[in-house]
């Protein structure tokens, strides 16, 4: 199915289409619903009939016999007659309840409120009173509507998650495909530099000028190999998650301002974790540099290592605006950024760095006036 702008029209025809074709199904429904009542109502006019003949009649054979056949044609319809002189008689009750006068109490009232009880008279003299309820078919098809309307519901919820699936599958592929693509298009160039910088080797340069090209060099190639692997299952390897986790935190905080005040501290030691170094190691570089971008360069970054049972939390908190509560879950969507400048992507790569590469869980612990805290969650390799 496709939802896209070029089929908008088709879309908004097939979405009116589908409102007239219920429509005419409840309208269908409920006008059978009324004939079929109408008919019931006359069933049990000509059973009040008949009773009124009878009640009259001589002991006349031919006529009592007609009078029965009318009587034992209800098979389906609750009755409860009232004779003028008080006494009870009830047809397709059970015969255990027909002598519960509470039963038989609320059986009136609930008939009552179903059908217009039917009065018997005979030449001017009131000889009965019919209570009659709905059928058990009638009370069935009552509730078809709503039947109907659940499994529309239900159709629709499928369609929808249907297409939400199909939605996010096309765009983590257009993730995927423009990732490998970055990292195709700085491979090019990153050999030339390599070439280049070998041959400033050979000329009269100070070697802290190439080393310092080595070192940027060695950082494209990191995120060159970063980019190649999103879209694909990385490997995982046992690492200790606090050497991992200082080695982001030192290679961000050379090359930070001074204005801003970097910490660490671990309350784990040696906690192997299943981890793909160079993806764990953008998540760290992503949510500080979210933290420094939300102190507008001045401010400060703790970085602290919890235990949890069986799992170690990473807290990377911040000195920021803050993010809006209504925000907490939506931050991770892809395009949802509350910067003024700014793709929204940086949070969502990270959720799916944690999430699907690592299987461990991503969000956001506080947020306030006050500064940010996220929080990493990771299972401790046994």
């Amino acid at each position: 199915m496709n939802f896209s702008p070029k089929n908008k029209t088709t879309n908004i025809f097939l979405v009116i289409g589908s409102f007239i074709v219920v429509s005419l199904i409840l309208w269908n429904t409920n006008s059978f619903f009324k004939t079929f009542k109408e008919e019931e109502r006359l069933k049990m006019e000509i059973w009040a009939t008949a009773q009124s003949e009878f009640l009259q009649s001589a002991e006349d054979v031919d006529l009592g016999s007609l009078h029965l056949k009318v009587f034992q044609n209800n098979t389906s319809t609750p009755m409860i007659l009232i004779n003028k002189d008080s006494s009870i008689r009830t047809n397709n009750i059970p015969s255990e309840l027909a002598t519960d006068s509470l039963y038989i109490s609320k059986k009136l009232q609930q008939f009552q409120d179903e059908n217009v009880p039917i009065s018997i008279d005979q030449q001017g003299e009131h000889l009965a009173t019919l209570y009659y309820g709905n059928s058990e078919v009638l009370n069935k098809l009552k509730f078809y509507p709503i039947a109907l309307l659940l499994i529309i519901l239900l159709f629709g919820a499928v369609i929808y998650f249907l297409f939400k699936t199909n939605k996010a599958s096309e765009q983590n592929k257009l993730w995927a495909g423009m990732a490998k693509e970055t990292a195709h298009q700085i491979g090019t160039p990153l050999s030339s530099l390599l070439g280049w910088n070998e041959l400033l080797k050979t000329e009269n340069i100070s070697t802290d000028i190439t080393k310092e090209i080595e070192k940027d060099i060695a950082r494209l190639q990191t995120i060159t190999e970063r980019f190649s692997k999103i879209g694909s299952l990385p490997k995982l390897d046992a690492s200790d998650i606090v050497i991992e986790t200082r080695n982001a935190y030192d290679y961000l905080k050379r090359r930070s301002s001074k204005l801003i005040h970097f910490s660490f501290n671990s309350k784990v030691d040696n906690a192997q974790v299943l981890l793909n170094r160079s993806l764990y190691n953008w998540t760290i570089e992503n949510l500080v540099k979210n933290g420094i971008d939300a102190m507008k360069g001045k401010g400060s970054i703790a970085i602290e290592i919890v235990p949890n049972g069986k799992h170690v939390n990473i807290l990377v908190a911040d000195t920021g605006h803050g993010i809006p509560k209504s925000s907490f879950n939506t931050i991770f969507n892809p395009g949802v950024t509350t910067k003024k400048r700014g793709w929204g992507l940086g949070l969502s790569l990270v959720k799916r760095i944690i999430e699907e590469y690592h299987n461990g869980k991503i969000k956001v612990l506080s947020s306030g006036k006050e500064g940010t805290i996220m929080q990493i969650t990771l299972k401790v390799h046994q």
